[in-house]
């Protein structure tokens, strides 16, 4: 069996989380402290990051790599375009999700609310959580521009763009940090994938201490 070290609310690991639902591998999930790494992680992955996927004896880390591995190597169903414009916009998003959008709003909420608890590493900055609330509103008008296009992020098939979004979204769903009456049309795309079976053990997560939201599980929020 593949074994995924992560941590819950990580996009990167819920990324990889949702790449492995839909290829239909099965996973043992292990919590890693990343924050108070051990010589096993840290041999596991030199640069002391989460996620890491042991699949065939092999150490595997960054999300998108393994991503991209796991649809070379498990090609249905695919995820990723076979033509070079849609694979160029497919990872376009992917960075804009995994770059952009985390630095300015998944750490400035996700990480501000709930990881800094978990690691001990003191209080919430109001300041940055005030900066990550205030942008995901250009995020979300951002989709609602690109799904007005399309049909998916990338294009007219799902691919790991939506699963990229999916997972920030998902994390800061969680913590309630999602206006979803802001755009009809992000809330029925975001609808749509939340209902595939990759999700379920995303909507199955309870954080120690944190609550999720009555909506976070419900398919018909």
């Amino acid at each position: 069996m593949a074994r995924l070290y992560h941590v819950p609310l990580s996009p990167f690991c819920r990324k990889v989380r949702l790449t492995l639902g839909e290829k239909r591998v099965e996973v043992e999930l292990v919590e890693e402290r990343y924050w108070d790494p051990s010589q096993d992680f840290m041999r596991r992955n030199p640069a002391g990051k989460v996620p890491i996927l042991r699949y065939n004896g092999t150490h595997l880390s960054e999300s998108q790599a393994i991503c991209e591995y796991l649809d070379d190597v498990i090609p249905s169903p695919p995820l990723v375009p076979k033509s070079a414009d849609a694979r160029y916009e497919m990872r376009r998003l992917c960075t804009w999700f995994d770059d952009k959008f985390h630095s300015e709003v998944t750490a400035n909420l996700v990480y501000e609310r709930v990881n800094k608890k978990i690691s001990g590493q003191g209080y919430p900055d109001s300041a940055r959580i005030k900066a990550g609330s205030a942008r995901i509103k250009f995020h979300l008008d951002y989709m609602d521009w690109l799904l007005g296009q399309r049909r998916w992020l990338a294009g007219n098939d799902m691919t790991l763009a939506d699963f990229t979004a999916a997972a920030h979204l998902s994390s800061l769903d969680y913590i309630n940090d999602v206006d979803w009456k802001r755009s009809a049309t992000v809330h029925e795309w975001y609808s749509k994938i939340k209902s595939r079976p990759a999700f379920r053990t995303l909507l199955a997560d309870q954080i120690p201490g944190f609550q999720p939201p009555a909506h976070y599980a419900d398919l018909d929020f």
